[in-house]
């Protein structure tokens, strides 16, 4: 019997831009297939392109996975890796192509993916695990971990509506995670949760890959696609760029024009899911002249902008980055509330917070900056992964004619006092 638990042979995806499907009968599918024939011949006939009104959100994607495979999925916003993920759940079909799924599949695509708002946190525990197939029984044994784990002990009994949107994606994780599915597909949600229950989370899935099952895991992390997972697939404008062993998908992916001018923006802002009381709108990377680049000379200092509003006093907020190296090590991390002005209460505002990094800090090398805000302890606002890369070039720096590098993450140009005796 083969092994293979997915496979995937020329998915694509079309939507139409600007415009809904319409909602189809089995009238005007029988219609639509006898007079298929008939619309491609009078399509041909027109001038222009037919195609100019959809877009292919998934292209030609072939690919297997085998049982107990840890799979990343990573790529820029609007690469694909959602809708892949949600053909595979069923919950959209595709255009072209076809998926074979061999084995029970859990989800969790979204906050509160298959929830009911009405229903208690109890009840939707229930109902997602017959949804999965399992027995009254066997989500009785696993009830109480799954609300351990969550953290909603208190609010088991309290319909869904009243969760706030981390509680909710607290328990749709654990029964994803908990019911035991053969096959877990996992989108990028984990980022509404505070960075204790990332962690647990993350945890979570080490447990369940060592436990032989199947995950498909979607990430901007690239330090948790690293540690979780051993092949990976780099997805973009809806094709598969570079599949294989995960560290080198990964610094393919980094090494790419993602991100390289050394600024990111959002017209309206950005923020967690749920989120409403900060927006982030802009980050970017200026040297020692004030200028936006990613390409950084070492013997220089550089400087980290971030671009915020505040709709609302927020206590102990913070808003950050956090430096690793292409292999997902952390580097640093720093806050604007190292600033003790900005160190207790935030008021309402629009602010830009400017962090300089000295010369000779960092070895030569490439490095992602992540962006984060949040109350600690209290609430996530927003976890912007990998959004860009910096290269630290070597400039003629005190050593950089030896033939090897300096060891470490870091080369600080330190002050020795030397004299001969």
């Amino acid at each position: 019997m083969s092994d293979v638990v997915i496979r995937v042979k020329n998915l694509s995806k079309r939507y139409r831009i600007g415009q809904r499907e319409p909602y189809k009968t089995l009238r005007d599918v029988i219609a639509n297939t006898a007079t298929a024939p008939f619309r491609r011949l009078r399509q041909s006939s027109i001038k222009g392109n037919p195609d100019s009104k959809y877009i292919w959100a998934l292209k030609d994607v072939s690919f297997e996975v085998k049982h107990g495979e840890v799979i990343g999925i990573i790529g820029p916003n609007g690469a694909g890796k959602s809708t892949l993920l949600k053909i595979l759940s069923r919950i959209t079909t595709p255009t072209e192509g076809y998926a074979e799924i061999h084995g029970r599949v859990g989800s969790l695509l979204e906050v509160g993916t298959g929830f009911h708002p009405e229903l208690t946190g109890r009840e939707n525990v229930y109902l997602s695990g017959a949804i999965l197939g399992m027995k009254k029984r066997e989500i009785d044994e696993k009830f109480d971990e799954i609300v351990k784990f969550a953290e909603v002990e208190k609010f088991i009994d309290t319909p869904l509506k009243h969760y706030s949107s981390g509680m909710q994606v607290r328990l749709a994780f654990a029964v994803a995670a908990h019911l035991e599915p053969e096959i877990l597909l996992v989108d990028e949600v984990l980022a509404v949760g505070d960075a204790a229950f990332q962690k647990k989370c993350l945890g979570k899935m080490g447990d369940v890959a060592k436990e032989g099952r199947t995950v498909l895991f979607v990430s901007h992390n690239m330090g948790a696609i690293n540690r979780l997972c051993r092949r990976a697939f780099w997805l973009d404008g809806g094709r598969i760029v570079t599949d294989g062993d995960t560290e080198y998908v990964v610094s393919q992916y980094l090494m790419s024009d993602a991100g390289a001018n050394g600024q990111v923006s959002w017209e309206g802002g950005i923020s967690n899911p749920g989120v409403d009381e900060l927006k982030i709108f802009s980050v970017r990377v200026l040297d020692s002249n004030g200028q936006i680049t990613s390409n950084l000379d070492v013997r220089k200092p550089f400087s980290v902008e971030i671009h915020y509003t505040i709709k609302k006093p927020l206590p102990y907020c913070r808003v950050g980055f956090l430096l690793s190296t292409v292999e997902g090590v952390p580097v640093f991390e720093a806050y604007d509330a190292d600033n003790e002005k900005y160190a207790g209460r935030r008021e309402p505002g629009e602010y830009i917070a400017k962090c300089e990094i000295p010369a000779y800090l960092l070895n030569p090398g490439s490095y992602i900056l992540s962006v984060n805000a949040g109350m600690p302890n209290i609430k996530n606002l927003a976890s912007l992964q990998g959004l860009l890369t910096l290269c630290i070039e070597d400039t003629g720096a005190v050593g950089s004619h030896l033939p090897d590098k300096r060891k470490g993450i870091i080369r600080p140009k330190l002050r020795w006092r030397c004299k001969k005796i």
